[in-house]
């Protein structure tokens, strides 16, 4: 297990509510049935909005969330590097707060 992945799943089991779920077959976060953070290529993935997702994208190496591949990025899903582990609890907290609304 990388060290990306050992803190994807510390998040996961501190941040109260979330539970373990799969998006595209990825391994992801979720409150109720709406998944707010994800783990991909190593890196994780926050569904944001307004300036959470304009400082998110604004980062080094940020990426909108093109799961396929294929060009199609997912408008509020921001990937961020592992680079940026410092500020991932910061950031599901956030997409955990816009999920729940």
């Amino acid at each position: 297990m990388t060290d990306a992945q050992i803190l994807y799943e510390q998040i996961g089991d501190t941040i109260g509510g979330a539970v373990k779920g799969k998006l595209f077959g990825k391994p992801c976060l979720k409150i109720g049935k709406k998944a707010f953070a994800c783990f991909f290529d190593n890196e994780m993935v926050f569904k944001l909005t307004g300036d959470a997702h304009a400082n998110a994208l604004a980062l080094d190496g940020a990426q909108l969330f093109d799961p396929s591949g294929k060009n199609r990025p997912m408008k509020e899903w921001v990937q961020l590097p592992f680079t940026h582990k410092d500020q991932w609890v910061d950031y599901a907290e956030q997409a955990m707060g816009y999920v729940v609304g």
